[in-house]
C-alpha cells in the first residue's frame, strides 16, 4: 500500500457550534489532520463535501430538519471518496443499525476521548470500520437488521466456519468483539502489529466476513465459543 502523504482532511458537520469549534480545535492541534470545513446542517455539508473532497466527514445524528443518517446517502454520492463516520450522543441501536445501513463506516460516541478519537479517523481510513466499545453489545441487534445479516444467512445451513480458526485467531476475535484495536490487541498479546492485521485478514477470510464490525457482531453473538 503506497504511504499516505499529507494530512487527513476532515469536514465536521454538527449543529452545536460550541461542540463543533471545540472538535475542530482538538484536530487543529494534530498535524496528522486538517479541517477543510465545518457545517452546521446537510445542505451545507453537502456545498462542503463537494467543494473540498474531504477523506473523512465527522457527521451529527441530529441536524436541523433532518437525521445525520438521512443525510449519508447525498454525501455519498457528492463525495464517494469520503469515509463517513457518525460522532452522535445516541445509543440506539436502531440508529446504529440505520447509520451501517446508510453506508456508514464508523459509529462513535460523543464521549470518546481525544486520542482515541484520532485512532479512530486514522484506521477508518485505513479501511476499518469503527463503532464505539460502549456500542459492541448492540452490534448484534444492529447487524440482524442489517440486509445480508446473521438472519440471511441463516438460510444456508453450512457448517460454523469458528472451527477454521485457530487458537490464536480466536483469542483475537474475542478482542474485537470487545472493540479492542489492533494496536490494543498487539500489545496485549505482545506480538506484532503486522502479525494482528495478518491474523485479522485470515479471520474476515475464513469467516466470510466483510469487515471488522461483522467479525465483531459474530464473536459477540456467540461470545462463550469464540471465547473457548
Amino acid at each position: 500500500m503506497t504511504a499516505r502523504r499529507g494530512p487527513i482532511r476532515v469536514l465536521v458537520v454538527d449543529d452545536h457550534t460550541l461542540f463543533r469549534r471545540g472538535v475542530i480545535a482538538l484536530l487543529a492541534l494534530d498535524p496528522r489532520f486538517t479541517v477543510v470545513a465545518e457545517a452546521g446542517d446537510a445542505g451545507e455539508a453537502n456545498r462542503h463535501a463537494a467543494a473540498t473532497h474531504p477523506d473523512v466527514i465527522l457527521l451529527d445524528n441530529h441536524l436541523p430538519g433532518v437525521h445525520g443518517v438521512d443525510a449519508v446517502a447525498g454525501l455519498r454520492e457528492v463525495a464517494p471518496a469520503a469515509r463517513i463516520v457518525m460522532l452522535t450522543v445516541s445509543e440506539d441501536e436502531r440508529d446504529l443499525a440505520a447509520a451501517l445501513r446508510a453506508g456508514a463506516c464508523g459509529y462513535l460516541l460523543k464521549t470518546v476521548d481525544s486520542e482515541d478519537l484520532a485512532e479512530a479517523i486514522q484506521r477508518t481510513v485505513a479501511g476499518e470500520s469503527i463503532v464505539s466499545p460502549e456500542m459492541t453489545g448492540k452490534l448484534v441487534a444492529a447487524f440482524q437488521s442489517l440486509p445480508g445479516g446473521p438472519a440471511a444467512a441463516s438460510a444456508t445451513p453450512d457448517p460454523d466456519p469458528i472451527h477454521s480458526l485457530s487458537p490464536r485467531e480466536r483469542e483475537i476475535l474475542a478482542r474485537i468483539a470487545q472493540g479492542a484495536s489492533n494496536k490494543e490487541i498487539a500489545r496485549a498479546l505482545d506480538i506484532a502489529e503486522t502479525t494482528v492485521k495478518i491474523h485479522v485478514q485470515h479471520i474476515l477470510r475464513k469467516l466470510n466476513l466483510n469487515s471488522r464490525v461483522q467479525a465483531a457482531v459474530y464473536a459477540a453473538g456467540r461470545a462463550p465459543t469464540a471465547r473457548h
